[in-house]
């Protein structure tokens, strides 16, 4: 396919990169990405994903706004409080592109409806807030071999990673999965209801979750693939670390 000449326009400042370039923008153009979870790693995710021209964007959410998401959600306002959050969001990410197409899936992911979700798109992007979710996103991302791209938020840190376990590393060891990071969930789940969070965080990471997609489906730089991406708010650092794979998960990379 090719640009417009309005399409151009907007995308100039990616198509003057040399890692993306006209392309890598039409790449963009022919994505399929599906966000799970609307809240704040989905809210800027999916803004910068609208903007950088991703083709067709999935929005995945069984919720509606309430006056606390307002915080950190910036895609709502006061008057979308009690109305569902992907109908609310697909309407603010086509004005800020009228030339991508927006899905949206009213309901929550479950194992009966998942499979059929994932096989229309090319990449997934987690931002639930649970660990069953999160479980249930990467065994199936596995299956169908499907690029996980996965963040996290605490009170003041984030974490960002990607997951593509069916492939190996130079050394020809399987790349690790989310249950390499997170054997299983803790017995006590916290979340920012109880414990608070820092609203301008969740734009932290789920702004980087954005340029790791946008990464993913240009090819640009280094994948975070077998590497996890944290960031400590308080102390304003930030740094990458190793992720081992682990054999004795259910996602080994050698199903």
């Amino acid at each position: 396919m090719s640009l417009s000449d309005d399409q151009i326009e907007r995308y100039q400042r990616h198509i003057l990169l040399k890692e993306i370039g006209g392309a890598g923008q039409q790449k963009l153009a022919q994505a399929r990405v599906l966000l799970v979870g609307m809240g704040g790693l989905g809210n800027p995710a999916a803004q910068y994903l609208a903007a950088a021209g991703v083709g067709t964007l999935g929005l995945a959410d069984d919720d509606v706004v309430s006056l606390s998401n307002l915080q950190r959600q910036t895609l709502f306002g006061t008057d979308d409080i009690d109305q569902p959050k992907v109908a609310v969001a697909a309407r603010a990410l086509l004005n800020i592109n009228p030339h991508i197409a927006l899905n949206t899936h009213a309901y929550r992911v479950t194992a009966d409806n998942i499979d059929g979700l994932l096989a229309d798109y090319d990449v997934v992007v987690d931002g639930s807030d649970n660990f069953a979710s999160r479980f249930l996103l990467n065994d199936h991302c596995f299956a169908q071999r499907k690029t996980l791209i996965s963040g996290a938020v605490g009170r003041f840190d984030g974490q960002v990673t990607c997951f593509k376990p069916w492939l190996t590393d130079a050394d020809g060891t399987p790349l690790p999965c989310y249950r390499s990071l997170v054997p299983e969930a803790p017995e006590i789940e916290e979340d920012c209801a109880t414990t608070g969070i820092i609203g301008a965080l969740t734009g932290v990471i789920g702004s980087l979750m954005a340029v790791e997609v946008i990464k993913e489906i240009t090819g640009a730089g280094d994948s975070l693939a077998g590497r996890l991406l944290i960031y400590d708010g308080l102390r304003a650092s930030m740094r990458t670390v190793k992720l081992n794979w682990d054999p004795r998960n259910p996602n080994n990379g050698r199903a």
